[in-house]
């Protein structure tokens, strides 16, 4: 199974946000995250980056 994380891009670092990502769904301003273990979080702001082969899903606040 590939785990695929994501993490916020904040201050120029990235900190893990939700881990196991399943779902990904951007919608008006806000990303919805659902992981393979039924926990969801509603993230305000912007998808920055898919690294696939790095599994890494990075997200970046609204400015």
């Amino acid at each position: 199974m590939c785990d695929i994380n994501a993490y916020i891009f904040k201050d120029g670092k990235e900190e893990i946000y939700l881990e196991n990502v399943d779902i990904i769904r951007p919608d008006q301003g806000k990303v919805y995250l659902k992981n393979l273990f039924g926990e969801q979080k509603v993230f305000e702001g912007s998808i920055k980056e898919i690294l696939l082969l790095k599994h890494r899903i990075i997200l970046e606040k609204k400015t």
